[in-house]
């Protein structure tokens, strides 16, 4: 027996399959169906074609058993016909009327297992509007890139309450604490009520150990807040229909992600952190447009408590809106993210002790081949008495036509869990949900993405950087918060509030730029269809080699922490061991994208060039100068320290230069 075919057809109703199936024809062919396929006949040639079921959607194998003539001939015919009569499909995004019926209601005939499930999550009614709400903004921003803009220049004279105006309360929260702690005048808008959102944070001890370096909580406040250490993690991907030599061995990284937050203390205490240096936070307040002139920005804003429209003044507008952010859309001119993880999931009680050890996490974990245009990825995580945080998410292009839904994924969560983790979802206690969108942006060089206007940055997910493995939102602004700070607060001492100095503060690292050629590889392009296990090729590919390696390597490239002489070494090594791989990635990315890829790696080898030789000593040098150039030069300065921060982050080897003097 040989195979001669796999192909995914995009359909979860394998039914339909097997039925068109037997009723397909090809000249000369003796076509008799069987319950899961057919067995064809030609002369002395013999084949069966079997279907099967998984991650909702259907997969087909041909074997042939004895060879015989015109093989080739009916086989492209079959998958000629297969791709015409089941096409990619992306569902339309529903138009919903809820004033005359619930959520639940509405939502069953287009997703009826997610209608169910939700309606056994506490708060899950709020929680399934704010998925609906979440995925129409987001795909208002794909489909109208250049929609109506909010940041409007202004010649009216502003007279300033605040220093600072956060928009956003979640990952601003932790950013504004910090600022409000060195005696910046801080007003934090929410737009739900604050210290709810619909995400849990891991992260390790050493990512960790920087909110301690900068003062914002002590070492006993920072182990309250953990609620969950596991022992390790593993990384595996399906590889049954992976070619032996590329079938990776577990990746062992217990030091990656290992600590679960307990994400309603954090918020909570970084909010009163916030308040007692003197800070606010008004939540329910949803951001509607500013206006920036020469000494302000006004910012107006709806109160859902009030129903009214209020207006507030600052100094400065931080955007902290994440993926919904509509400043982030208009600074880069429709272009704010070339990539998303359109992400899902649940905390849950209940499942059996056999089937998982709460010792240890799951950190990425393909359960099955490419499904309906998506490699599915899961991520298990202990979070703590008892308790199991586990997500669904896919790497993705968005455009118009597939924007990425979260509702899709939702209902592929609730059918495939059973599948990935054997349990009853009936038998499980739901504790919350968890969901959104992680963005990524491409970019070749420091100053390719525009994070800032006069009087107004984006941090967090809205000024997103591309991190293709596990370090994005909570953790990129962990690691960035040091240089993030320091370079705000020089800023606002000197009014260095124009958007050719604050576009200086940005999260960006060369190392994480130059694995975009890879994410791009974990993509299945809008209305193509792959060799179903190509993208799991790439990943055993990849993790086979960083399990091979010394662990502390493979930690850091988990980590976005890795070199260059690392990354170039991983690299050869992944051509050298699967020559395949660039004819697999090049049909995907195009050679537009190939190129920008090699760009970004000679800005990359400049930088570690660079490092090599200035690290060791120009970051001491330049603090020598602080008195001098600060006073005489401040927009040099700043400008200095910038890229004096980037001598490190860019390479993977983040720092704490100063330990800020706080304002208790």
């Amino acid at each position: 027996m040989q195979e001669l075919c796999y192909r995914e057809i995009p359909t979860p109703a394998v039914a339909r399959v097997r039925g068109w199936l037997h009723q397909w024809t090809a000249p000369g062919l003796s076509v008799t169906p069987l319950p899961t396929g057919l067995l064809l006949q030609q002369g002395t040639g013999e084949w069966t074609v079997v279907t099967w079921e998984l991650q909702r959607t259907t997969y087909l194998k041909v074997f042939r058993w004895r060879p015989g003539a015109g093989e080739q001939t009916w086989l492209r015919q079959l998958t000629a016909d297969l791709a015409r009569e089941f096409p990619p499909q992306y569902p339309p995004f529903p138009s919903l009327d809820l004033s005359q019926q619930t959520i639940f209601t509405a939502l069953a005939p287009y997703y009826p297992a997610t209608a169910r499930h939700f309606q056994n999550i506490p708060n899950g009614e709020y929680d399934l509007k704010r998925v609906y709400w979440w995925e129409q903004r987001w795909r208002q921003g794909v489909s109208q890139p250049r929609r109506n803009p909010v940041l409007f220049p202004s010649e009216a004279k502003t007279s300033p309450t605040y220093d600072l105006i956060y928009i956003g309360g979640a990952l601003g929260v932790i950013h504004a604490a910090v600022m409000a702690r060195l005696g910046y005048r801080v007003l934090l808008l929410e737009r739900l009520p604050f210290g709810r959102m619909n995400r849990e944070w891991n992260i390790s001890r050493s990512e960790l150990q920087t909110l301690i370096d900068l003062n914002l909580f002590t070492s006993a406040e920072v182990e309250r807040l953990i609620a969950c250490e596991y022992e390790d993690g593993f990384h595996q991907f399906y590889w049954p229909e992976v070619p032996q030599k590329l079938r990776a061995a577990v990746l062992h990284t217990p030091r990656v992600l290992n600590i679960a937050i307990d994400t309603n203390k954090l918020l909570t205490l970084a909010g009163q952190k916030l308040r007692q240096a003197g800070g606010e936070i008004w939540d329910e307040c949803e951001f509607l447009r500013a206006e920036v002139g020469e000494h302000g920005v006004g910012i107006q804003f709806k109160s859902f408590r009030t129903g009214e429209q209020e207006s507030v003044a600052g100094r400065l507008l931080v955007d902290a809106m994440g993926t919904a952010s509509p400043i982030a859309w208009q600074l880069n001119g429709g272009r704010a993210f070339d990539s998303v993880c359109p992400t899902v999931g649940a905390v849950f009680k209940g499942l059996d002790p056999q089937v998982w050890d709460h010792r240890y996490g799951d950190v990425l974990h393909s359960h099955g081949d490419i499904s309906r245009g998506r490699q599915l990825i899961w991520e298990l995580f202990p979070a703590g008495n008892g308790e199991l945080t586990v997500y669904l998410f896919h790497y993705h292009q968005p455009c118009p036509e597939n924007p990425g839904s979260l509702l899709e994924l939702y209902e592929d969560f609730f059918h495939i869990l059973p599948e990935y983790r054997r349990c009853d979802l009936e038998q499980l206690q739901w504790i919350k949900a968890t969901f959104g969108y992680i963005p990524g942006h491409f970019s070749s060089t420091f100053t390719e993405r525009k994070v800032a206007w006069d009087r107004v940055i984006s941090i967090g997910d809205a000024a997103a950087l591309q991190s293709p493995l596990v370090f994005t939102g909570f953790g990129s602004l962990v690691r960035n918060l040091p240089r993030l700070t320091d370079l705000l607060d020089t800023a606002l001492r000197h009014d260095l509030l124009g958007a050719e100095h604050l576009n200086a503060i940005r999260a960006y690292q060369g190392n994480s730029a130059v694995t975009w050629l890879f994410s791009k590889g974990m993509m299945v392009p809008t209305g193509k269809q792959l060799p179903p296990a190509q993208i799991n090729a790439i990943l055993n590919t990849f993790f086979g080699l960083l399990a091979s390696t010394d662990p502390e390597v493979a930690e850091r490239f988990i980590k976005d922490r890795s070199g260059w002489g690392e990354f170039t070494r991983m690299a050869l090594k992944a051509a050298w061991t699967n020559p395949a791989i660039l004819l697999w990635i090049v049909p995907l990315t195009g050679w537009g994208e190939v190129g920008r890829w090699l760009w970004s790696y000679i800005v990359f080898t400049w930088e570690a060039l660079v490092s090599a030789v200035l690290l060791p000593w120009w970051p001491g040098l330049l603090r020598q100068w602080q008195p001098w150039l600060e006073r005489h030069a401040p927009g040099l300065w700043l400008g200095l320290l910038a890229r004096s921060y980037h001598l490190g982050y860019g390479v993977g080897r983040p720092r704490v230069e100063r330990r800020l003097s706080v304002t208790q």
